[in-house]
């Protein structure tokens, strides 16, 4: 099933998309990639939608990334006493503390005593996604003594957001523990962290993820983004989660914190989703704002790997809606001549090495001749990523005997994945490729394609080698000696 845009579509499983039949329209729709957000559902309803999702790959025989978001640590008030909620009015005190008893208008429990030892004086704290906003005005180990800066209704478990200060708290609590334990046995081709706040978190759920699965850092808080180089040297992968982001920072800052991140992921050769509300109103509506597109649109031209859908695809009433607007939102932006002008004019990276040499004259050759599409032999990925971070006009074809590789890279810009038989010698890697290039429906057999390796075979980072290849068989035997 060929993709006739390059970026990627991620969608989100849930209550409004759990049956096989419903995972394989939003396949057929265009989905990419699976997101199973581990927030919500037990164990067995994530085991069902993983089975559901490697049914609908082997019958399309094309790879699926699944993302295992986990759900990362949740900061919540306690209870309330009466009806359960209380307004709180600009001016007034309020006291939050780790006192067990029932809440009321002047203070409630915060069953975190690691904010209070990291809260100082004039730091904000921010109830009900920033509904309400607190500002501390004394603290101490079991207390904040706060004045209420914007009032509103608090009621029982509202989130608390502490945007000021990084918190002495661990990326993955006990649950996200035994949900990460779960999913890499189960199978999943990447982890999403949320509310990173430091490389260390990132290095944590590498080592106990064992290789299992890949890693992908959610930026959702201040501190995520001043740290961010550390965050993406030490992650596979990047989500510019601009919800929590956009509660704990100015609503202003975040467009150009999106544009400042994707970028630096380019520059580093690393997938980068763009996330949250980005087709909202499709959650109740068939059709999507004319805001929404262009908001989807912007980050299309931003070169972002992947847009991703969340509540639109998992509880919303169009969920194949929501995915084929996407989807037509991206090929009709990919067609317009200023996204090749954009796209090529911010390219950043910084070509150091051999395969930096390789892949960047992979995409010369492509952009100054007829070939059809860049081939590339990559075990372990890295070639497929290098390639695709030079945003070439042509497809490219990843090639690789290894599924858990074909499926990560199935979040990549623009690479179309095929499982292949391994190869040990350059020539068979190169019929293996223009077989796929026809089969796939990217070359005739009077075509060229552009085909890249590493000698020898099965070396990770080993990209050494490239020729422009017909895509005839006969051709190759008869301009390669035995």
């Amino acid at each position: 099933m060929r993709r006739h845009r390059k970026v990627k579509i991620v969608a989100t499983l849930g209550p409004a998309s759990s049956s096989k039949e419903m995972i394989r329209a939003l396949h057929q729709a265009g989905a990419d990639v699976f997101r199973l957000n581990m927030s919500h559902g037990a164990h067995e309803d994530v085991a069902a939608r993983h089975r559901f999702i490697r049914e609908v790959e082997a019958e399309s025989g094309q790879p699926i990334a699944i993302l295992a978001d986990l759900q990362g640590p949740k900061l919540r008030v306690g209870t309330f006493g009466g009806e359960g909620a209380f307004d709180l009015q600009v001016g007034s005190p309020f006291r939050l503390d780790l006192d067990p008893a029932p809440g009321d208008a002047t203070r409630v429990q915060l069953p975190h005593k690691e904010i209070f030892d990291a809260l100082e004086p004039g730091a904000s704290l921010l109830v009900n996604d920033g509904k309400i906003r607190l500002k501390v005005v004394d603290c101490g180990p079991s207390h904040a003594d706060c004045t209420v800066t914007v009032g509103g209704t608090i009621s029982n478990r509202k989130g608390v957001n502490v945007p000021d200060v990084v918190l002495p708290l661990a990326a993955l609590s006990e649950k996200d523990r035994r949900d990460l334990e779960f999913v890499c046995d189960l199978g999943v081709d990447w982890l999403a962290l949320s509310f990173v706040q430091r490389a260390a978190d990132v290095e944590e759920a590498r080592r106990l993820a064992r290789g299992r699965a890949a890693i992908l850092s959610k930026i959702e808080k201040p501190a995520a983004v001043k740290d961010f180089d550390a965050i993406l040297a030490a992650s596979d992968g990047i989500m510019v989660a601009r919800g929590d982001l956009g509660v704990e920072l100015p609503v202003q800052n975040v467009p150009p914190i999106q544009k400042r991140l994707v970028r630096k992921c380019r520059a580093a050769a690393k997938p980068v989703i763009v996330a949250t509300q980005m087709l909202e109103s499709m959650i109740e509506s068939p059709v999507p704002t004319r805001a929404e597109v262009s908001d989807v649109a912007t980050a299309i031209y931003e070169g972002a790997d992947a847009i991703m859908l969340s509540a639109e695809s998992a509880a919303g009433q169009y969920p194949v809606e929501a995915v084929s607007t996407m989807d037509a939102v991206a090929q009709e932006v990919e067609t317009d001549p200023t996204y090749t002008q954009i796209i090529e004019s911010s390219r950043m990276a910084q070509r150091t090495t051999v395969a930096d040499g390789i892949v960047s004259a992979a995409r010369e050759i492509a952009e100054t001749t007829d070939v059809k599409a860049i081939a590339c032999f990559s075990e372990s990925g890295t070639t497929a990523l290098l390639v695709a971070r030079e945003r070439p006009r042509v497809p490219i074809i990843a090639l690789t005997s290894v599924e858990a590789t074909a499926r990560r890279l199935s979040l990549t810009w623009g690479v179309d994945c095929v499982v292949s038989d391994p190869v040990d010698r350059f020539k068979h890697a190169v019929l293996a490729a223009i077989h796929a290039a026809v089969a796939q429906g990217y070359a005739q057999p009077s075509d060229r394609i552009v085909v890249t390796a590493g000698v020898p075979f099965n070396t990770p980072g080993s990209t050494n080698i490239l020729r422009v290849a017909p895509c005839q068989e006969r051709l190759i035997y008869e301009g390669e000696p035995e």
